[in-house]
């Protein structure tokens, strides 16, 4: 583990937070994401009011209707470059 070196967190935004910064970033609406990730819009909701846990299947879907790597929705305001010692 000495090739490794902490994440340090750089902003506090909630897992539900971050789908709905990447999802108005990208100028979908609730409805178009679910309709190009196959999640019920109730359930896109419910995730970004943090009343719905995302969970890594949701997480890897959600990820690739929007594009982003699935750390990003997962890890919300982490710097999670660098995070390996060259």
């Amino acid at each position: 583990m000495k090739d490794y070196r902490k994440a340090k967190k750089t902003v506090d935004v909630s897992v539900g937070e971050s789908v709905r910064i990447m999802r108005e970033l990208q100028e979908l609406s609730q409805t178009e994401l679910a309709d190009l990730s196959g999640i019920p819009q109730s359930t896109i909701s419910g995730i970004e009011n943090d009343r719905i846990n995302l969970g890594i299947e949701r997480a890897k879907t959600l990820a690739r209707a929007l594009k982003c790597h699935p750390a990003v929705l997962v890890f919300p305001g982490w710097d999670i470059k660098d995070l390996r010692a060259a």
